[in-house]
């Protein structure tokens, strides 16, 4: 029997320009499975200071923070573990009594994932976007041993300085660009984006490559995914990445580690 919501309940939450069901149902399942006092919620804003100083004020245990907030989100903030200080971006607020730390699980994620599917560290990578997530997984791959690629992003003062950082290169647009992996790390395939529909890279691209990364979640199988399954190629998806990165999150704000099977299993019970 679910537990009933009391004073001493704990709240956790995520900060999303456009919340999802996924995180709020992984989260709260787990609570429920492991018997834990705890309840989680998504919101957006627009008033980040705000919301942040809500989390204070209120006791809110942890934080999620996804586009646009987690670069914003810094200033707010007491402390950056050292993950969140490198990247300066952060996915992950822990309030510990009114200090809030922020740290950055996706980059963990990233690297877990590049190990688990025994990416070649020969292969030259194509990486599309220069926000916080993008930084994340640039520094997962460089670190991986990915040394050789290519920033692709219309901004181009994010791009170049993103590219500078670990000596890749920069090109504003997809057009001409050939890579063993590529990584798409914009909304482009996201459900309620203006690009919900459009493909990240181009079909011959995807066929080129030996592996495809789609690092957005919702959908799961994105226009990019959809090809390269057609297209014979093995995938990394978005869905693979929130499963890890939520799960360190959970442990953050729980004390509790969870075994991969239950995180699989959370995992999907939160995209039913």
């Amino acid at each position: 029997m679910t537990a009933r919501i009391s004073k001493d309940t704990r709240l956790c939450m995520s900060l999303a320009a456009r919340p999802s069901n996924i995180g709020t149902r992984f989260h709260n399942y787990l609570y429920e499975k492991l018997g834990l006092d705890y309840v989680y919620k998504a919101f957006t804003t627009t008033d980040l200071p705000g919301a942040i100083g809500g989390v204070r004020a209120l006791g809110v245990r942890g934080c999620a923070v996804s586009m646009p907030f987690k670069e914003a989100v810094i200033p707010l903030l007491d402390r950056l573990d050292a993950s969140a200080e490198r990247l300066q971006s952060v996915n992950t607020i822990v309030n510990d009594q009114g200090v809030l730390t922020g740290y950055n699980t996706d980059y963990l994620a990233v690297r877990q994932l590049l190990e688990r599917h025994a990416v070649p560290r020969g292969l030259r990578v194509a990486l599309r976007g220069s926000g916080g997530m993008a930084r994340a997984v640039l520094a997962a791959l460089v670190d991986f041993g990915l040394a050789d690629g290519t920033v692709i992003a219309r901004n181009a003062m994010a791009g170049q300085a993103l590219a500078r950082l670990h000596g890749w290169h920069w090109q504003p647009e997809v057009d001409g660009i050939q890579a063993g992996l590529i990584v798409n790390v914009t909304p482009v395939g996201m459900s309620g984006s203006a690009d919900a529909a459009s493909l990240a890279f181009g079909a011959s691209q995807i066929a080129g490559a030996a592996l495809v990364f789609d690092v957005v979640a919702l959908p799961v199988e994105t226009p990019m995914i959809i090809e390269a399954r057609r297209a014979g190629k093995p995938v990394i998806t978005g869905g693979e990445v929130i499963a890890l990165q939520a799960a360190a999150q959970f442990s953050l704000y729980t004390g509790v580690s969870v075994d991969e099977e239950l995180v699989a299993e959370a995992s999907d019970y939160s995209r039913a």
